[in-house]
């Protein structure tokens, strides 16, 4: 292994160690909020999984536009532009409380929409409950995504680590404490697993703003100083990248969100058993998340910089990391399927035995695709570094819709494969993603790195005197 090879690696790593902690605590939240509505039993389950989904599409559109923060400031970075940093950071904030304002709308009155899409009655009056008060976190989410994205951009990972560790602890403490009903509290249901969500969201958020703004080494940053003036300019280059970037986000999870109402058009069992499935594959996905971020954010540097090569060294190397860390969990999930469900549900009680069951032949299909999965979201990453959006939302439009969700359709009610088919109609999405994703980053680069070989051509030519 070269020295520059060791040397990246070093630094990726430096910084996706911590992301990918914060990823997993993240996901540790969700998880607790899955296992609560579990311990509500099996409506519960189904009806807060429904909520789930939805509120993960309209969330995860937001947090791609977000995307744009942490990709725009790394690149001012690489440029030791410290003042387009804290401007396009103070932009991304007032972004994000727009957001927030726009989506919670939208999530509050989402029942007519559900049940046009077939949802049961009771599943869309449960998901209802639980986006009630789920909604409140989207403002503490969406600038905590805001803010991290600055923090990690410019190399400082740690705080966000911290304090997703925190709130992830603090979560589940508060939903034990309502489940349970300890200190007099009341037993909220669905509406209490969103409240606390909404609480702790809010909180962190707060943390990481008052962290940012105390500590010295973000002195050279001035982040509070016309925090709410409009900047046109700055909006126009956050959604010019931010845009696709969400929209990105919103065709893979819209995907999945298709796939959950396949599943509620197949029953309760089969929408409670994909929720499981689901939360375990998202568990392993948060880990080429956390490189995908590094990646970005690296690239981001060496783009700014003018480094091109060491822009693309990064991209593959964090590509081929995402592959390895991916096979390990399609291990997991071919080898030891039944221990992973158990994490959610009770394999011995007998009102869960189809959900079991169900679940554990649809892991055997997620390991199919966990590596391609890895690959396609840190190549979608290590485009955006590139400040590229376009490409990630053209490839992951015809490969997730044009791709993954007919072949899901067909597989499960034209061919009568059922749940499975869903998801191996997921598998053909994403490995399509992986390839086209993968390609797309080589062919940029392959673009921008021709200039300047043509550049060292006529420079090498003037020096030999032709």
């Amino acid at each position: 292994m070269s020295q520059s090879v060791r040397a990246e690696l070093v630094a990726l790593f430096r910084l996706a160690g911590p992301l990918i902690a914060a990823q997993l605590a993240h996901v540790l939240m969700v998880f607790t909020d899955t296992l609560m509505m579990g311990k509500l039993g099996p409506a519960e389950l189904a009806a807060g999984g429904l909520g789930a989904a939805s509120y993960s599409f309209v969330s995860i559109f937001c947090v791609g536009v977000l995307a744009a923060v942490g990709n725009l400031v790394a690149i001012r970075h690489g440029a030791g532009d410290d003042a387009g940093v804290s401007r396009l950071t103070r932009s991304g904030l007032l972004l994000a409380w727009a957001l927030a304002l726009l989506s919670g709308l939208l999530l509050w009155n989402l029942g007519p929409l559900l049940a046009h899409f077939g949802q049961a009655p009771q599943n869309i009056a449960g998901a209802m409950q639980f986006l009630s008060t789920l909604v409140l976190a989207l403002p503490g989410y969406l600038s905590f995504m805001a803010l991290r994205g600055f923090s990690a951009a410019i190399g400082r990972p740690g705080p966000i680590m911290a304090i997703s560790i925190g709130g992830a602890a603090a979560n589940f403490v508060l939903n034990w404490a309502l489940i349970h009903g300890w200190f007099g509290l009341p037993a909220l249901g669905l509406a209490g697993i969103g409240l606390v969500t909404a609480l702790v969201s809010n909180a962190m958020a707060l943390l990481l703003a008052w962290h940012l703004t105390r500590h010295p080494a973000y002195a050279a940053y001035s982040l509070r100083q016309g925090l709410l003036r409009l900047r046109p300019d700055d909006w126009r280059e956050l959604l010019r990248l931010g845009l696709p970037i969400g929209g990105t986000y919103a065709v893979e999870s819209g995907l999945f969100a298709f796939a959950a109402l396949c599943m509620g058009a197949l029953g309760s069992q089969a929408l409670a058993a994909h929720q499981v499935a689901i939360m375990s594959v998202y568990v392993a996905f948060m880990v080429p998340v956390g490189i995908s971020y590094a990646t970005t954010f690296r690239i981001g540097q060496h783009y700014g910089a003018g480094r091109l090569v060491d822009a693309r060294r990064a991209g593959r190397l964090g590509i081929a990391s995402g592959a390895l860390c991916m096979l390990g969990f399609a291990l997991l999930f071919w080898l030891a399927p039944e221990w992973v469900v158990g994490l959610f549900l009770d394999r011995a009680d007998p009102a869960f035995a189809e959900i079991v069951a169900l679940a554990v032949g649809l892991l055997a299909v997620a390991a199919w695709f966990e590596l391609f999965d890895g690959i396609q979201t840190i190549a979608m990453g290590a485009i955006r570094g590139l400040k590229d959006g376009n490409t990630t939302f053209l490839v992951g439009l015809f490969c997730y819709w044009a791709v993954g969700a007919p072949l899901a359709w067909v597989l499960a009610f034209a061919l009568g494969w059922g749940a499975h088919g869903v998801w191996w109609g997921l598998a053909g999405g994403l490995a399509c993603a992986a390839v086209g994703l993968s390609l797309g980053f080589e062919l940029k680069m392959a673009r921008l790195l021709r200039p300047q070989a043509v550049v060292a051509r006529g420079e090498l030519a003037q020096d030999c005197g032709l």
